[in-house]
């Protein structure tokens, strides 16, 4: 089934509903059916296959964190698409202003900087993250230690929480997000661009 068909069926209703209830078998078909699509259309604009599958996540982790707002949808592939887009600009902006601060950190660190002085900052940067961590909802908190810090992966999280391999994705994405606004608010501009490193 594929994303034209989906929008021009009385099915496209009923799996947004059943989304709106949190059925995940619903969630699978939608993203199936238009994750390519999205992910194209990012990339045009990105240049950057991490960056464009991740608007494709984003994307689709709206969709699904939505609720009864889904059933107010009246046209769901243009509905994904703007929000894809949007979310496209914001990182686009976001790489932009990333590149304008490595640009300035070069410029403006006096050649006395050294190794000691990047360490005693990358301590400091792993210990506000790791408060930020023990801020994170309990789920969001295991599925990020198990992931990002045991180095395990999306489907092994998965079995071993019992859980799906989408509600892991969606935990991740939720807690890195969470982390690096915490980091940010937190700390400055360099400890920003190491956190990068961490997470």
């Amino acid at each position: 089934m594929n994303a034209l068909k989906i929008d021009s069926l009385p099915e496209m209703r009923d799996l947004l509903k059943k989304i709106s209830k949190g059925d995940e078998r619903a969630f699978r078909i939608i993203f199936d059916a238009y994750q390519k699509k999205i992910y194209s259309s990012a990339y045009q604009m990105l240049r950057d296959d991490i960056l464009a599958e991740e608007v494709v996540q984003e994307t689709m982790l709206k969709l699904w964190m939505m609720g009864e707002s889904l059933t107010k949808i009246e046209n769901l592939q243009a509905y994904l698409f703007k929000i894809s887009r949007n979310k496209a600009f914001d990182l686009l902006r976001k790489k932009e202003m990333q590149f304008k601060a490595e640009k300035n950190m070069r410029s403006d660190w006096k050649e006395g900087h050294n190794e000691t002085e990047e360490q005693i900052l990358l301590n400091e940067t792993r210990k506000i993250l790791a408060d930020g961590i023990n801020l994170l909802p309990p789920q969001q908190k295991v599925v990020y230690q198990l992931c990002q810090q045991e180095g395990l992966k999306y489907e092994e999280a998965a079995l071993t929480l019992n859980l799906s391999i989408e509600t892991i994705r969606s935990y991740m994405r939720l807690a890195q997000r969470f982390l690096r606004n915490y980091v940010k608010s937190h700390s400055d501009v360099l400890a920003l661009l190491i956190i990068f490193k961490l997470l």
